[in-house]
């Protein structure tokens, strides 16, 4: 076989990502927050973008693009204390609580100071707390270093043995340290496990029910499978004082630091699409509000035309517009895509928002990718981490799909559908009989739901829904 070197030209097809598809699919998946903060950025790093506040704005600045902006001459003898002072506000020292400036700062109610308190961390409170009791260095330390070692539900993580040599301190030291956590507040802060939890509050009241304390001590996990009548065979009194007993022990915490949360700031969630109802259709509106409005500032236009000696800044300003450029049009492309995906979506699960969630209907990707005229990656990543606002309530844009069981008469019920059912019949159960799953599906069957036993019984543990012997009460 011969070799030899020869030029060829051939056409092949080759699937290539390019920059401005890329940044559409990433901008595709983002939610309305992850857009704002993504905007920013590039306001930031692109100096050609500018914000346009409003429509009007808009408009006269493609009416004057070549309108430069007024220059205002610098006030070095503008009063800021005087503007402060007449528009009612503080003035900047008295935002920071200057001591000149506030002299009443240390006047503020004692309530205040507490509810301040109470709005910190659970570490910060335990701290806090530790800092008013008369503890000597070591002890302060062995205490403080157990408060960082608690979980957000106040239980300790990790064995003494295990923390001792990180802290450098003796076994004893540890549990004495423990023993000033768990008399903090609230009570059972600092437990090690469930029984221990449940025993710390107990032993903070006055006169705690005997029984109580003794089916704590021993019997927990019985009492949590609802066997009253072995509790009550090895206490010897009968049922009825025994769940009495369990009744007042539900009214326990089991997760005492939960009353301080999970110690992070509030998430609030900005709508991607708005649901309203005109007359009997359902219109999908984007949330405009939360997406600024940008555009090309016309001062760099301007630079462009007049035409630069500097070829470098030319070649750099180019390029910011034309980055500029695919970002609007990757915004508008997502505004459009995520309006054609969601309006589909509320076509489709019309009866849910009528009349609730037993008439949601199961519905897939490929469904609406098929109506939309899209692929189910692009429906799947216009679904992703955005949310809508129904005339029902906030949903997940994922919420609507789901899988489904046929019914008769040709109707098809979406898995929260059929969950909402079997809430209902148990919600609605007579207590001393409760509904097992062979009931439940009977019912269901009943209500025009085929399903089987099986799938009763896995909807059922994903509600977190005992099985009957455990929801029986006599």
């Amino acid at each position: 076989m011969k070799l030899d070197y020869n030029l060829s030209l051939e056409q092949t097809q080759k699937l290539i990502i390019t920059p401005e598809l890329k940044l559409a699919i990433t901008l595709l998946q983002y939610s309305a927050l992850e857009m704002q903060d993504h905007i920013q950025e590039e306001l930031v790093n692109n100096p050609v973008l500018e914000v346009l506040e409003s429509k009007e704005e808009d408009k006269a600045g493609e009416e004057t693009p070549e309108q430069e902006p007024e220059e205002h001459p610098v006030q070095d003898d503008f009063s800021w204390d005087e503007y402060f002072r007449d528009a009612g506000l503080d003035t900047p020292y008295e935002q920071h609580g200057s001591v000149k400036s506030n002299p009443d700062a240390d006047a503020q109610p004692l309530v205040e100071n507490c509810a301040r308190i109470a709005e910190g961390s659970m570490l910060e409170d335990l701290l806090g707390q530790l800092r008013l009791l008369p503890l000597n260095a070591r002890q302060y330390s062995t205490a403080a270093y157990l408060v960082g070692n608690l979980d957000h539900n106040g239980y300790l993580q990790g064995e003494l043995e295990e923390l001792a040599p990180v802290l450098g301190a003796k076994l004893s030291e540890l549990e004495e340290g423990l023993k000033i956590v768990q008399k903090l507040d609230p009570p059972g802060i600092g437990c090690r496990n469930l029984q221990e939890c449940l025993m710390l509050q107990l032993n903070k009241m006055d006169n705690p029910p005997e029984l109580a304390v003794k089916v704590v001590k021993n019997y927990l996990p019985a009492a949590a499978d609802e066997r009253f009548g072995y509790i009550a065979s090895c206490l010897g009194c009968d049922e009825e004082a025994i769940r009495e007993a369990i009744e007042f022990i539900r009214t326990l915490n089991p997760k005492p630091g939960s009353v301080f949360g999970e110690g992070e700031e509030t998430r609030y969630i900005a709508p991607d699409v708005i649901v309203q109802k005109v007359d009997d259709q359902y219109v999908v509106m984007g949330n405009e509000a939360s997406i600024p409005h940008l555009t090309i500032s016309p001062y760099y236009h301007k630079m462009l035309k007049s035409g630069l000696a500097d070829e470098e800044l030319s070649s750099f300003i180019k390029n910011k517009i034309e980055k500029a450029y695919w970002l609007i049009r990757s915004i508008e492309q997502r505004r459009i895509t995520l309006h054609k995906v969601s309006q589909e979506i509320v076509d489709i699960q019309k009866p849910f928002l009528d009349h609730g969630i037993k008439k949601l209907k199961p519905l897939t990707l490929k469904e609406v990718a098929l109506k939309v005229g899209v692929h189910e990656s692009t429906v799947s990543r216009a679904a992703a981490n955005k949310y809508i606002q129904t005339p029902r309530g906030l949903f997940p844009l994922k919420f609507f799909f789901s899988s489904g069981l046929s019914g008769t008469g040709g109707s098809d019920h979406s898995s929260p559908s059929i969950k909402s059912h079997i809430s209902e019949l148990v919600e609605n159960e007579d207590q001393k009989k409760p509904l097992s799953d062979k009931c439940l599906t009977e019912l269901l069957q009943d209500r025009g739901i085929t399903i089987s036993r099986r799938t009763v019984a896995k909807y059922r543990e994903e509600m977190s829904i005992p099985p009957s012997f455990k929801r029986r009460r006599s």
